[in-house]
């Protein structure tokens, strides 16, 4: 099923060219980006603590995202259709490491399950306690509330952390969808299911999350490092936007903090001198290709945290002005 996969992704559409047209039974919404998409948060009141007009520009943002989805249910129900699933990735991070606002995803359930669709959350990057905040991406909108039922998804999927770096996935269901895909008489078969070898690294992957509290980590030196990068952003202009939670964050990084305008050839040569010089991995995504994806082992200390900010400034401040005039020959960087 690797091509309908591949058919629900809007990444292959918008940065490459083997594909050029949605299959007709998959619609497409706009991903809630709060920073430059359709519907954004005015980030002027947010630096300025302006508690209650941030609350309401942020439940505006939901609101506006979640119609995309209501729309799109409504017209599937119009048509006399029943609508099969919604799949979302609750932190996105091909899409510039975004997290939704918060009513977003409990207001795009309810529109799917009431055309009777299934929610199918993806947390192949994001699960296992990266955002430090919850074990699952998608609990990120509602982790400081009780447990909610109604926004348990019906599907999960988990993948890379899973087996350290050994293949290992999972898809993990309700009874009542797994009874209904028995029923249908096909039988599933994998070659590589059951792999003793990568079962026994996710089971030591479990462990090892568990009792070296490694999710805690992932909170603890994620805040140091958006304390750190946003007290950065107060004298490196550059620094357009801090977002993420725990240790999946992302800096956008633009020309003109106004305008928004991607710095693309700065983010990539930033990418590599951070790799070629300080040893220090980072990636690039993001539609303008101009936001550093920081994603780094879910053991990364404090220690860690205060060398990556401290080389981030100064490649920022010593290398990046050497290098502007030749920027434009600079491409993306590949990762």
């Amino acid at each position: 099923h690797t091509m309908t996969t591949l058919n629900i992704s809007p990444y292959k559409y918008n940065q490459g060219d083997e594909f050029t047209k949605y299959p007709d039974n998959v619609k497409i919404v706009p991903c809630p980006d709060t920073y430059r998409g359709k519907h954004s948060i005015d980030q002027s009141k947010a630096s300025n603590n302006h508690h209650a007009s941030e609350r309401s520009s942020e439940e505006d943002a939901a609101r506006a995202y979640a119609a995309y989805v209501e729309k799109a249910c409504d017209e599937i129900k119009s048509q006399g259709k029943i609508l099969g699933a919604f799949i979302m990735e609750g932190g996105m991070s091909v899409g510039g490491v975004i997290l939704p606002p918060k009513s977003y995803l409990r207001r795009c359930i309810k529109a799917v399950r009431d055309a009777g669709g299934v929610y199918i959350a993806d947390e192949v990057q994001t699960g296992f306690g990266r955002l430090g905040k919850c074990m699952w991406a998608y609990q990120y909108s509602f982790a400081d509330e009780n447990n909610d039922t109604e926004l348990t998804p019906d599907i999960v999927t988990v993948g890379k952390p899973f087996g350290n770096g050994l293949p290992l996935a999972a898809v993990v269901t309700t009874s009542k969808i797994a009874s209904a895909f028995k029923s249908l008489g096909v039988e599933y078969f994998n070659t590589f299911a059951g792999n003793p070898v990568s079962c026994s690294a996710g089971l030591a992957m479990l462990h090892i999350l568990s009792t070296e509290k490694l999710q805690q980590n992932a909170l603890q030196v994620g805040n140091y490092l958006k304390e750190s990068f946003r007290d950065m952003q107060q004298r490196r202009e550059i620094i357009g936007d801090i977002r993420g939670s725990g240790l999946f964050l992302g800096l956008e990084l633009v020309k003109d903090r106004k305008t928004k305008t991607p710095a693309m050839e700065e983010t990539s040569f930033i990418c590599s001198v951070l790799k070629e010089k300080y040893l220090i991995l980072t990636s690039v995504d993001g539609p303008g290709d101009n936001v550093i994806v920081i994603k780094p082992p879910m053991c990364f200390s404090k220690e860690d945290a205060i060398y990556f900010v401290r080389s981030f400034e100064r490649v920022v401040v010593e290398d990046l002005p050497l290098a502007k005039d030749r920027l434009d020959e600079i491409g993306k960087t590949p990762t």
